[in-house]
């Protein structure tokens, strides 16, 4: 587990993953970081075992509203 410090831009380059997985979401906390969103991902069928909790990233409110932006630039404001 880890929590997101700052997210910068990369290279505009990169390749579909041909693997999918599950994310869960959760919001808890309103200290003063904000509320912390969590994303966990869970093992593709691929895995040794599949459906097993592989990673998990913690956002603040910076962070947060870092990746918001990307988002918001990427696919628009709607």
């Amino acid at each position: 587990m880890a929590r997101v410090e700052s997210i910068e831009m990369g290279s505009s380059e990169g390749a579909l993953h041909p693997s999918t997985v599950r994310a869960r979401v959760k919001i808890f906390g309103d200290g003063t970081k904000g509320p912390i969103i969590q994303i966990d991902t869970f093992g593709s069928a691929d895995r040794e075992i599949p459906g097993k909790l592989s990673q998990t990233i913690q956002f603040d409110r910076d962070t947060g509203q870092q990746l918001l932006a990307i988002l918001q630039r990427t696919y628009g404001n709607k």
